[in-house]
């Protein structure tokens, strides 16, 4: 039998980081992983093939040159799954590799199994060859997510998928459902539609993303609609059927939606059925969710559990930096980490990305707040890219003028954000806009005319 430090169960980014923080320290860590491929949802099936998709989807598009050349510019009149795919498959290969080269330079021992306790410290890896034990007085549970299914969506892998699946559709959809106003169902709304697709897509809550601030959310519903995406919201599905040339969505409001092809994108669900949780004294939620503390330990105090099992945010950043710290606090290496400075980037066309409170949240807790916004067709940048549609928003305090939080769409926002995010978490206040010089053009630019735009109006009162 193998005796490690650490055993890291999974290897998405937050597997991957927890392995190397406690290799690092000086530690003898094992990583489990139960496909042949390392990355986990992350590189295989989730956030980098659909960021991937994105980028071709935009490039063959035209996307962001459709303001300055017309409405009809493409840089390739029909393009297939294979055309997407292609993209994909390269981009994958290669974060395989790298994550590959990480671990082996930092020493952690690969394992290639299905993982399931024996006890709190013993663990079971089954594989074609049989099955090993190996033991450690620490282990950390990074197992992920899969999407959820539905007894009233039966999945054929060919025109009714999962996000998964995504790739798998031989034949570009004339109509696309899409059920689920999630994250990953408005992206992958958005990039069909840049397509030409025409999506139809279905959410059972009043509006989209409903934790992301809502003036950003209408702004994105209005690019949706003008992308002759129609939203059923408020709507909820009752059962889904396949018929000779497509696929008919039945609603529970008795509306028929018919459509090519259907992707189902309601939830996921914690990859927890094999683990034998019950053998460690864990328990997981009807998600498959499991509990933890702020140093992310689970019920056992040897056993942390960190990532999308864990639920909200599931965001790849969110967890790496999860990984690192369990690990850390596995050993008692003194780490930092500020969770109310998390950055959240949502890859719609455009993008949403977003740091600190909404003016809902603000307004909630009775704090006194203005609000600076910068459109992007007033930034020379942002005329130059051709987006003429995104804006900044900063909101801060009226007070201290502090940085309560900065809200923005558009494309770029996810990089842009991190100007805010700093000053944020410095503890800086609007000054810091008006009295530093950005690179002109930029988009950064926006920064300062946000300031501008929010701190005049102080001055009315």
């Amino acid at each position: 039998m193998q005796c490690y430090d650490l055993i890291v169960i999974g290897s998405g980014p937050a597997g991957q980081r927890a392995a190397i923080q406690a290799s690092k320290s000086g530690k003898k860590v094992a990583l489990v992983e139960k496909r042949e491929v390392l990355g986990g949802v992350c590189i295989n099936t989730g956030t980098i093939p659909s960021k991937t998709m994105r980028e071709a989807v935009i490039h063959f598009s035209g996307f962001h040159y459709q303001a300055i050349y017309g409405i009809n510019y493409r840089v390739k009149e029909k393009v297939s799954m294979a055309d997407l795919s292609f993209r994909v498959q390269h981009v994958i290969k290669t974060e395989i590799d790298v994550t590959q080269a990480q671990l082996s330079r930092n020493n952690v021992e690969m394992l290639t199994g299905t993982a399931s306790f024996i006890d709190p410290t013993h663990i079971n890896v089954t594989n074609s060859r049989g099955v090993s034990t190996v033991e450690a007085p620490h282990i950390v549970i990074a197992v992920g997510t899969k999407p959820a299914a539905s007894p009233k969506v039966p999945m054929n892998g060919r025109n009714i998928i999962d996000s998964d699946q995504i790739l798998s559709m031989t034949d570009m959809p004339k109509t696309l459902i899409v059920v689920g106003g999630g994250v990953i169902g408005v992206e992958y709304t958005c990039m069909f539609a840049t397509l030409g697709v025409r999506v139809i897509l279905v959410e059972k809550r009043p509006r989209l993303l409903e934790f992301a601030d809502s003036e950003m959310v209408e702004a994105l519903s209005y690019h949706l609609r003008d992308s002759r995406v129609t939203m059923r919201l408020n709507e909820e599905v009752e059962s889904v059927e396949e018929v000779a040339g497509g696929v008919v969505a039945n609603l529970q409001s008795k509306k028929k939606i018919s459509g090519d092809a259907l992707l189902y994108a309601v939830g996921r669900q914690g990859n927890v059925d094999e683990l034998n949780l019950p053998a460690a004294g864990i328990e997981a939620d009807a998600r498959g969710r499991i509990k933890v503390d702020c140093d992310f330990r689970t019920q056992q105090p040897n056993i942390f559990a960190v990532g999308d099992v864990i639920g909200f945010p599931s965001l790849a950043s969110v967890s790496m930096e999860q990984g690192r710290v369990a690990a850390g606090r596995a050993f008692a290496v003194p780490l930092h980490s500020t969770p109310a400075f998390y950055p959240y980037g949502i890859y719609t066309i455009p993008e949403i990305s977003f740091i600190g409170k909404t003016e809902e949240q603000l307004t909630d807790e009775d704090v006194p707040y203005e609000v600076g916004v910068a459109y992007y067709r007033e930034i020379a940048r942002g005329q130059i890219r051709g987006d003429t549609t995104g804006r900044l928003k900063l909101i801060f305090h009226r007070e201290t003028k502090l940085l309560l939080g900065v809200h923005i769409i558009g494309e770029g926002a996810c990089e842009l954000l991190h100007i805010g995010q700093a000053v944020m978490v410095l503890g800086g206040t609007m000054d810091y806009f008006l009295d530093t010089v950005f690179n002109y053009p930029t988009l950064a630019e926006c920064y300062k005319a946000a300031a501008f735009n929010g701190l005049n109006k102080l001055v009315r009162y």
